[in-house]
């Protein structure tokens, strides 16, 4: 029996427009162990977004999964037919979306939202899963939820929507405000995640292992700790210059560093290695091949020939770099 809840295998998720085929997510493999939390980072537009929905098998045409497996609990999430992924949604594996607006009922309470949810997935009757939202709402921490389940969406605050959807699915949210919450959560139900996020603050808290995607593709995976500290992939350890740093002394005084330039349009992607129109460490070589990932070691790897010069550059810059003091980092 596999230790991982959730194994992706070399997954394409592909865009057919009329300039072109837009490679969303270009053999993407990542791999959750049981009761651990993944952190996919990158830039919009990386490809973040269209991994998590192509797991969840929401990706709407003209868009499509055209090759790779999605292995959840043993099963393979792209051979099951729709009605059985309906059961799936919501009961074993479910996703929160960062905006909580745009996946509430604007026109149904609360209480009555949550409700369906446990009448689909545990053919209770009315009054039986109304009891149940509600003691849903007091377990993610929502005051007084007898009444609030009577509350429509717009009456409640972006964090409070937020805790209904967690309520809704007994899942996961990306905002730092309920960190807490996650945490309980995670231990209390022995949970999984995948958090897709902007912030590392957030990923050095909350994360065990750390993917970054870049143009698609997944340009540096490994332990948090270990990434933080000495990132091997020019675009991870641009991600951490970016972010301001907490000293003893507060906030430390230096002038924050921006990767140059933006995420190519994936219409019109270089040749070689994606990254390297905006990398410092660029040679000849670079754009002439687009790199596999590499290993650095047993439990990290990295898309970069140039490795090995990108952690020791990291390493001696920031030797305190740990993930710990990071803050605020969209």
């Amino acid at each position: 029996m596999s230790d991982y809840i959730l194994e992706i295998k070399n997954l394409s998720t592909h865009f057919a427009t009329r300039a072109g085929v837009v490679k969303a997510v270009d053999g993407v493999s990542l791999a959750i162990p049981k009761g651990a939390t993944l952190a996919l980072v990158g830039e919009s537009g990386s490809g973040k977004s269209v991994t998590s929905l192509s797991v969840m098998r929401l990706v709407q045409p003209p868009g499509r999964v055209v090759s790779g497996e999605i292995w959840f609990d043993g099963q393979n999430l792209l051979a099951l037919n729709d009605a059985a992924m309906r059961r799936l949604r919501g009961r074993e594996i479910a996703m929160i979306f960062q905006d909580p607006m745009t996946s509430l009922n604007p026109v149904y309470t609360v209480g009555d939202q949550i409700a369906e949810a446990v009448q689909l997935h545990e053919r209770l009757p009315r009054k039986r899963a109304w009891a149940k939202a509600i003691e849903m709402m007091r377990r993610v921490r929502i005051p007084d939820a007898e009444r609030r389940a009577s509350d429509y969406p717009f009456q409640l605050s972006g964090g409070m929507r937020q805790r209904v959807m967690i309520a809704t699915a007994l899942d996961v949210t990306i905002q730092a405000e309920i960190l807490d919450l996650l945490r309980t959560l995670k231990d209390e139900f022995d949970l999984s995640m995948l958090l897709i996020t902007h912030d590392l603050g957030v990923v050095a808290e909350t994360a065990d292992r750390v993917a970054v995607m870049y143009a698609g593709r997944i340009v540096e995976q490994a332990p948090v700790g270990e990434l933080f500290r000495a990132p091997r992939h020019p675009y991870s350890e641009g991600l951490l210059r970016s972010v301001p740093r907490l000293t003893e002394a507060g906030i430390r005084q230096r002038r924050l560093q921006t990767i140059a330039g933006s995420v190519p349009g994936l219409l019109e992607l270089p040749e070689g290695c994606k990254f390297a129109p905006r990398c410092a460490y660029v040679i000849r070589e670079c754009t002439e091949g687009e790199p596999a990932l590499l290993a650095v070691n047993d439990e990290h790897r990295a898309r970069c020939i140039r490795f090995d010069r990108v952690g020791d550059e990291a390493a001696r810059t920031h030797p305190e770099r740990t993930g710990e003091g990071i803050i605020a980092a969209d």
